[in-house]
């Protein structure tokens, strides 16, 4: 059991596994392949098939490249799924606050409470801001959202970014939820943890040695304790496994057998987060990865020569993922978001070899979150 103070001591983890929504599904990394193109089609096929393989989340991330807009997505995919939550990246200030809650609030009536969201603080598409000026405008929004996501009647706000005055807020209450969605958010700059500490319910990590990880959470741990807070812990990876452990560092080698190194850098430059601390943070770590680019034992680098954010994968045969797995648990890890190459067969394989081997939950049941059968103006509430 873990020393540390989280929102989930009970050894279960929520197993999420992502949809590609921004074009990044290839059989060779930094290889663009018609196959495997951000269609509704083809990432709601990832979705239906986590699913149905018992994931209890999944990723919709955020990005300005050809694809999906994730929470649009999600309304689309929340009456095609039986039993996982989506967990939709957003990119604060790309909409009126007010606004924003509203459609929080259609699809998590869609999902029946199946909606967790990720708050994103990089930079809009086509602007770029100060981390003072971008932090500041998530902490407002997030304020506003829980303001109303959680009052009855009007509500005025008079903030640096917004003001505005609302006779009522029911049409932005997200009545399947108490308290409204679970946010998750990422980021290691002091400015983010900082956000994260005081407003925000589940850190999520990228790749680093166990170590590193271990000193991010204690950090993260003292900064929520000062706000009289506790939060969960939560790793974003990826991850390949084989029969063998000689399978999968085959399928690692493969997976870049392809790739012109300027392909790759191109691949990643594109992305809205290419020059935040965490990813040269990755960076940094692959740097110094031996020649095979491993950081340290079962953790592979090489996905980070072709893609921006969490550049590392788990590698190894189902006993060694089980046991890095358990040795994050350990840690108190409660959360974790994989993904592999091609996402579809990946995901076959992990549901296949590793997750019927973990203990899981959904953290916003766990957290009594979600209402069953709630009266709502949408439902059984005496119509105004």
């Amino acid at each position: 059991m873990t020393a540390l103070p989280i929102r989930t001591p009970e050894r279960r983890a929520e197993i999420a596994w992502f949809s590609a929504l921004c074009s990044d599904d290839f059989e060779y990394l930094g290889v663009p392949d018609g196959r495997l193109r951000s269609s509704f089609e083809h990432c709601g096929g990832l979705v239906k098939k986590a699913d149905a393989l018992g994931f209890q989340n999944i990723l919709l991330p955020s990005g300005w490249i050809p694809g999906q807009d994730p929470l649009t997505f999600a309304a689309a995919m929340a009456g095609q799924t039986k039993q996982i939550n989506q967990l939709v990246a957003l990119r604060m200030g790309e909409v009126w606050p007010p606004m924003l809650a509203r459609a929080i609030a259609t699809v998590d009536h869609i999902a029946q409470g199946r909606l967790v969201l990720n708050i994103i603080s990089s930079d809009l598409p086509g602007q770029k801001e100060s981390n003072e000026d971008r932090y500041a405008r998530s902490r407002e929004i997030i304020q506003i959202l829980r303001k109303l996501w959680t009052t009855d009647g009007p509500l005025e706000w008079r903030g640096r970014f917004y003001n505005f005055s609302l006779p009522n807020c029911e049409p932005a209450k997200p009545y399947q939820q108490n308290g409204g969605p679970l946010l998750y958010f990422g980021g290691i700059s002091p400015p983010a943890q900082e956000l994260c500490a005081e407003f925000c319910d589940v850190f999520l990590m990228w790749p680093e040695t166990e170590p590193r990880l271990a000193a991010t959470m204690a950090g993260m741990a003292a900064l929520a304790a000062k706000h009289e807070r506790k939060v969960d812990f939560g790793l974003r990876i990826h991850v390949i496994v084989r029969e063998t452990e000689a399978a999968a560092r085959a399928a690692s080698n493969r997976l870049i057998s392809k790739l012109d190194r300027q392909k790759g850098q191109e691949i990643k430059a594109r992305s809205l987060d290419a020059q935040s601390f965490g990813v040269t943070r990755q960076d940094e770590l692959r740097a110094q990865a031996d020649s095979d680019l491993f950081i340290e034992e079962h953790i592979w680098s090489g996905i980070g020569l072709a893609r921006s954010g969490c550049g590392s994968a788990i590698v190894g045969d189902p006993d060694q993922v089980l046991a890095k797995l358990n040795r994050y648990m350990d840690m108190g890890i409660r959360a974790f978001i994989f993904s592999g190459y091609p996402h579809a067969d990946e995901c076959d394989l992990f549901a296949r070899y590793v997750l019927p081997k973990l203990p899981t939950c959904r953290l916003n049941d766990v957290q009594n979150r979600r209402v069953t059968n709630p009266v709502t103006p949408l439902t059984t509430a005496e119509r105004k």
